[in-house]
Parts: structure tokens; sequence; C-alpha cells
């Protein structure tokens, strides 16, 4: 009781207090920033950059039971306006038995700036700010002004907005409802059962309506999560909140009165592991179907080849298959480690994000060369075929899984999104299943010996068929080329191509020493293969990159999506990227085919393309909001449907004819 009075007491003091603001020491950092400079005409995304001291903490739009929310003064050039301010989720902060919706440590507050179309040279933007930042014991209400001379038609870019954009509860485009039930509001929230929801908070915006500081419920039906919320005051005509998904999505809603679902399901504790079983499962399921992926099944084939070679023996193919798993799950988990510190530090990324970057494509270019030149056996390699033992069979499994990144399969997609949303140690875990899934032939071929014994006696035939599959990795060789060809332009063409020369001189020097009984390094080949790397330095996205795509579709954006349905058309949306085998298939055998083309132009269809061959944070984010961390991803939108429907990963021609025809109807 007496924390409770002396909060109290403090906010009190609070509103006299606001007459002496700036006599004292600051507890808040302010400063405001622009994405880019001003186009006349057009929006600019402006920041108010918060950054509370140590042990202090500034409020949301709804500050809950305390507090008070920001203020902003604006002052700005004729024809300028700001838009509304649009905050991050917040954290909830409960002092004597008061819930408080809080930042503890720096955000970012954004509005859109509408430009003059006359404006020229710079635009004087000026702004005043009154907030509260508190500590758990003592409130201080703050005005401090800020500044920028925005510089119209030519400056850098800001590229902390990407992460700040990242931190907003995205817009729900479908209304919700809510109901009034005896003491409870009920509202009612269109929510995909695909949708992941682990721990469930909502945050109110309209104001004096729920008790802050009590329990919250949650129930999911097929399409809607119902919150149940301890009633305040009944809301009017509307009302309007932020739903935490617990899986760091948040989405923002306007409800009307309306039907509220009875029934469904409880959302608890338990949901978090559903989902990671889910996710383990469907990962372990992609990993088994990328070993028939062209770069990875010559690596499986090999290991095989090594199994047979050794005649079968038990303890040999055990020790092998455990360290091939063991490389395998190494490997896919390292890379779901780097993706998580990649996306814990702002950065909008997803599966294969690496080959986003053309120095890692021309490492992988320059490794499918090498592979190919060991299975036509110009040289040896002594982990690919060889000798089975753990360490062996532990880099074997690391290179697969290496490799394997280029793919994404059924199962996979959905997995690796449902991954993201986990915490660091679900994550992780599931990345481990998609090298386990990675692995999983070769450990049941060595362990099941009713499996191994099937294999066939060593011949001269196994020297035929290494040789048959150098084929589909030579074929890798060439799509990492074509695809550092896209990304870097000529230049990085003539570099991986002069790399590739001498690792095959180094290669073939050392395969020749090997023939004749030395060791494969020598001072030559050393040398050789220092010069290799010299390129990985340099390499990067030229002006020249190609970046023409044919004429299946135009660029995608939310934007154009909700105009062509606004107009009642309906959309085709694909996910693409170059470095993507599936997606190319995809595109070859379904999308690029004449009688699709033709179907579509019937139904008057909007054909979307969004091309993530590059890194593009619009993109990452859009296939977050689906729990989508990979692709392909194929969204048809039909008119008049609330949500678009997520087409199989394996597309057909009958697919897409068959709902463009429905369109027509």
């Amino acid at each position: 009781m007496l924390r409770f009075l002396t909060f109290l007491f403090a906010l009190i003091l609070a509103v006299p207090a606001a007459s002496q603001l700036g006599a004292g020491p600051k507890h808040m950092g302010l400063a405001l920033v622009a994405e880019g400079p001003a186009i006349p005409g057009q929006e600019v995304e402006l920041a108010l950059v918060m950054v509370p001291e140590e042990g202090w903490h500034g409020y949301w739009e709804n500050p809950g039971d305390a507090g008070k929310p920001m203020t902003v003064e604006w002052r700005l050039p004729p024809g300028a306006t700001a838009g509304p301010l649009r905050y991050p989720v917040p954290t909830r902060l409960t002092v004597a038995g008061l819930m408080n919706h809080v930042f503890k440590g720096p955000y970012a507050v954004l509005t859109r700036l509408k430009v003059p179309a006359g404006a020229r040279g710079t635009l004087p933007i000026r702004a005043s700010l009154d907030y509260l930042v508190c500590t758990d014991k003592v409130c201080v209400p703050e005005r401090g002004e800020v500044s920028l001379d925005l510089p119209v038609g030519s400056g850098s870019t800001d590229t902390r907005f990407d992460a700040w954009r990242g931190k907003l509860p995205q817009p729900l485009g479908t209304p919700a409802t809510f109901a009034v039930a005896g003491d409870r509001l009920q509202v009612a929230i269109p929510l995909p059962d695909t949708v992941a929801v682990t721990s469930p908070y909502l945050y109110a915006i309209t104001g004096d309506t729920v008790r802050y500081a009590e329990a919250q419920s949650f129930r999911r039906t097929d399409d809607r999560l119902i919150a149940e919320l301890p009633l305040a005051q009944a809301p009017a005509a509307s009302f309007e909140g932020v739903i935490d998904l617990g899986t760091g999505r948040a989405l923002r809603f306007t409800a009307a009165p309306g039907a509220v679902p009875e029934g469904g399901k409880a959302v608890g504790g338990g949901e978090t592991w559903r989902l990671l079983l889910f996710a383990f499962l469907g990962a372990v399921a992609g990993g088994l179907i990328l070993n028939l992926m062209p770069c990875v099944f010559p690596i499986l084939a090999l290991k095989a080849l090594a199994l047979a070679r050794a005649g079968g023996e038990e303890r040999e193919a055990r020790a092998d298959a455990l360290g091939y798993t063991a490389g395998a799950i190494v490997g896919t988990g390292a890379l779901g480690a780097v993706l998580l510190l990649v996306r814990a530090g702002g950065s909008a990324a997803g599966w294969a994000f690496q080959l986003q970057d053309p120095r890692t494509v021309l490492l992988l270019f320059l490794l499918a060369v090498a592979i190919t030149l060991n299975l036509l056996g110009m040289f040896k390699l002594p982990v690919l075929g060889g000798e089975g033992n753990p360490r062996s069979g532990f880099v074997t499994g690391a290179l697969a899984a290496f490799v394997a990144t280029p793919c994404a399969g059924p199962f996979m997609g959905a997995a690796l999104g449902t991954a993201l949303l986990l915490p660091a140690a679900g994550a992780l875990l599931v990345f481990a299943g998609l090298g386990l899934g990675l692995a999983l032939p070769f450990l049941l071929l060595a362990f099941v010996p009713t499996l191994r014994k099937r294999l066939p006696r060593p011949g001269p035939w196994m020297a035929r068929l290494q040789r048959i599959l150098a084929i589909p990795m030579a074929l890798s060789a060439l799509a990492a080329l074509w695809l550092l060809w896209r990304q870097g332009g000529t230049s990085a063409l003539l570099l991986g191509l002069v790399s590739a020369v001498l690792l095959v001189a180094a290669l073939l020097f050392a395969g020749r020493r090997q023939t004749s009984g030395q060791p494969a390094l020598s001072a030559p080949v050393v040398a050789l293969l220092l010069l290799v790397a010299v390129p990985l330095l340099g390499i990067g996205r030229g002006e020249m990159a190609v970046t023409t795509r044919g004429n299946a579709g135009e660029a995608w954006s939310e934007a154009k999506v909700a105009a062509a349905r606004a107009v009642g058309r309906p959309v085709f949306v694909y996910f693409t990227a170059d470095w993507c085998l599936s997606c190319k298939v995809n595109e070859a055998s379904t999308i690029d085919r004449e009688p699709v083309r033709d179907a579509l132009k019937a139904a008057n269809a909007e054909v979307l393309v969004a091309d993530w061959t590059n890194a593009d944070p619009a993109i990452t984010r859009f296939l977050d909001s689906r729990g989508r961390g990979a692709i392909p991803l194929y969204l048809w939108y039909a008119p008049g449907a609330a949500e678009p429907e997520e087409l199989p990963q394996v597309l057909t021609p009958d697919t897409l004819i068959a709902r463009a025809a429905a369109t027509r109807r």
C-alpha cells in the first residue's frame, strides 16, 4: 500500500511540475531523423527516436493505469503535413498494482511527412514534445525540442528504418467484432489457423474500456482469436487495440459491435510445444526431401558408395553415419544461429539469406566445381568417398548442409517460418531437425543391417556411377555461376571464371601429385589456392547486375495488391529468387506456360512477382507475417476473399487454370 500511495503521489506532483519543464537534467534522449530525402509531392518517413536513461521508461500511446501519452506539436513548412504517430509494441510494467504500457529501452515512433509539391532546397522540420519519463518510484514530465533540415531531392538513406518498421504492429485489414458479456469484453479478431499464437496479450488503444491489471484469457476458433478482457466501461461505436501474438508478431485492429463466436480451444502455454513439435517434424521432412536435390544427392550417393566399398562393416558404418549426422546438424544449426543473430541485430533476413551476397554464391560455385572434379576422378578429396570415419563423415555432413541452402521444398517453408517465431532454443532445435532429416537416409543405411546388406558389392560400376553423379553437380556449378552473373553483372562473372580456372589448375596439379604417391599440397598448389580466394575480397553487387525479369508479372508490393483488389481483380503473387531451385522449376513448368498465362489474362488477374534474389526487407517482413521463413510461396487472392489462399509449393498448370476459371464464372 505504501508503494501504491507513493506512486500516485508522484503522478499528482507531475502535473504542477510541468511548469518547470527543462529546469533539470533530461532523462530521455531525443532525435528526429528521416529515412531519406524529401521528394516533392510524395511522403517521407520520419522517426522520433527516444532513448530513456538507464532505469527509466517512456510510455505507449495508451499508457495504461498510470502515466500519460506523448504529445507532439509540429512546426512545418507551408503545405507540409505530418501523419499520425505509429508506436512499436510496448511491454508491460506493474508498479503497486498498476499496469503500465511502457518502453524500457530505446524506441522509435514513426510518422509520414507529406512533402509539398513545390518543395525545393531544404525543409526545416521542427517539433516540441511533451512526455512523461518514469522509474518505478518517480515520474518526471519533460519537454524537448527536435529539429531536422531535410534535403529535397537528394540525400542518403537511413537503414535503421527497416528495423524500426519491423517493430510496429501490422494493420489488420479485416474488421474485428466485439460484444459485452457480463463483466467481460469479448473481442473476435480474424486470424487464420495457420498463423502461430503462443502467449497472446491485448493492448487496448481505446481508453477506459478494460481493467488493465486484471488477467486476460484467449480461445481460438477456426478463423478467429477470441480475447476476453475484464470490462471497465463498454466501448461506444468501436474498439481499437493491438494484439501481441507472443511470437514476435503483433496486429493492430479496429473492432465494431457484432457477433463473437462461442466455443473454441483455449490458447495457453502448451501452444508453444505444439508449434515446436510441428516445426521440428516439418524440418525433418524437409531435410529428407533435400537429399533429392541435384546439389545434395551426389554427396549422399558418395557416402553410400563409401559404405559399399567398406564392405558393410557395422562398426565403421555407424561411426561414419553418426559423424555425418553430427556434421549436418551442426551445419544447419550454425546457419540458423547466424540467421537469428542477423535478425536480432535488426536486419530483415530469412533462410538462405547468405545467398543474397555474391561472395557466398562465388564460394558455392567454387565448391561445386571442386566436387565435380572429385567425382570425375581428377583428384581425391579424402572427406568425399574416402574411408568411412567420424571425422570424414562430420565434414561431409557439414558440406551437405551448406550446399543444400539454395533449396527449399515442401514442409520447409512453414517449419522454418515457425522456427523464427519461437524462442532461440526452440528455433535452434528446428534448424537441427533440418540437419537430422538431411542425414536420415545415411543414418538408416548404417543402423539397419537389412538395408546395408542390400548395397551392391564393390566393382567397376562404382567408378561409372561416380562419373554420372558429376553431371548434376556440374549443373549446380553452372547454376551458381548464372546466379553470380545475375547479382554482380559481367565483372562478377569474369571474376568467378578466373577463380574457377585457378581452382581447376590447383586441383589438377594436386591430383597428379596424388597419383604419383606424393602429398597433394605443395608450394604451387597453395599459391594457386590463395589466388583463388582473392576475388572473394572484392566481389560485390555491381552496377551491371542483371535485374530484368521476364514478362510473367510486375514487381510485387502490398500497395499493388491492395489496388488490384480494390477494383475487384483476382491477384496471383509468387515469391521467388534466382537461387531457389524449386522456384525455378515451378516457373518453367507452370507459371511461364502459355495456357496458364492465357487463363490468367482471361480472368483479368494481376500477376505480381516478389523477387527475393537480393535482400529486400519488405519481402522478408511479409514472409514473416505469413509465418514463412523460406520460399517458394504462392498466394491467390480471389475477389472478395478476406485472406489469400496459399497454393501448394509444388505447382501444376491445373492449379492456376482452375482458380482463374472459377473467377470467370
